[in-house]
């Protein structure tokens, strides 16, 4: 498959190689659908009650700022498991596989293409930080605004114009949601967490500053703790390691930034 071909030069920079069939590759590959269907889970529940069942009393007054933001983080989650699916590190040496959870991510996140997000990523590995990098603002390459605006129009076209349209329309004119259930646990959690997204994924690790970049992969990894580096983006703070190694999953990256702090 061309997915396969692709995703082949990342698999080959792995520093321990994974075969195909071998006990790392089905250990790896159960992790990340464990974690997968925990996040699925988390998420289709906040998002099925959120939208569906909450309702907005002095009571539940305090819940909804904290499902709200649970949920935000879970769709972060989401994101960043289809992230590993375009390097086939979800379930190493199952394209097929790789591709249909990316595919099913991206489509529930925000009508999002999977050929179209897959190309892009590719080409930002390949070209980090250049005029080359779709994920990259050569305009102004310092300042968040300005570039997660860039970066929005980008990504989100009128297919996701068009899906989010939809669904919206079937939850209040055919199932009865309310409005406002709507708009805050399932319009805020997508476009939250898409800022979230670009703050520690994108801008963070790839904005220029006087410090400069360590090398050709023109990004920096947070300093986060384990615990703060899966609160803000699944460990994908962790973002020269993850452009060194990106056939490593995400949960597998504070171990690899260990590695590469103590060689």
């Amino acid at each position: 498959m061309a997915i396969d071909s692709d995703l082949q030069p990342f698999r080959t920079r792995a520093a321990r190689p994974l075969v195909p069939g071998g006990a790392a590759s089905r250990r790896q590959a159960a992790i990340g659908l464990t974690l997968f269907a925990l996040i699925l889970g988390g998420w289709v529940a906040i998002h099925l009650f959120g939208v569906f069942a909450f309702r907005f009393t002095p009571a539940t007054a305090l819940l909804a700022p904290v499902l709200i933001a649970l949920q935000c983080w879970l769709t972060v989650g989401l994101f960043i498991v289809a992230h590993d699916a375009m390097h086939g590190s979800l379930v190493p040496f199952h394209p097929r596989v790789n591709e249909a959870i990316g595919r099913f991510i991206l489509m529930i996140y925000a009508g999002f293409g999977w050929r179209r997000v897959l190309s892009a990523h590719m080409a930002h590995h390949r070209a980090p930080g250049t005029p080359e990098d779709p994920d990259f603002f050569t305009d102004d390459p310092e300042h968040f605004w300005p570039w997660y605006r860039t970066f929005f129009r980008r990504y989100f076209g009128l297919s996701s114009v068009l899906f989010v349209s939809s669904v919206v329309t079937v939850y209040i004119l055919v199932l009865g949601a309310r409005v406002e259930n709507v708009v805050l646990f399932y319009g805020m959690p997508s476009l939250l967490s898409s800022l979230q997204l670009f703050f520690f994924g994108t801008y963070l690790p790839h904005r220029h500053d006087e410090d400069g970049f360590l090398d050709e992969h023109k990004a920096r990894s947070s300093g986060f703790g384990w615990v703060a580096s899966l609160a803000t983006c699944f460990h994908f703070g962790y973002h020269h390691e993850h452009h060194a190694h990106p056939a490593t999953p995400w949960w597998a990256l504070p171990a690899r930034r260990q590695e590469g702090q103590s060689s």
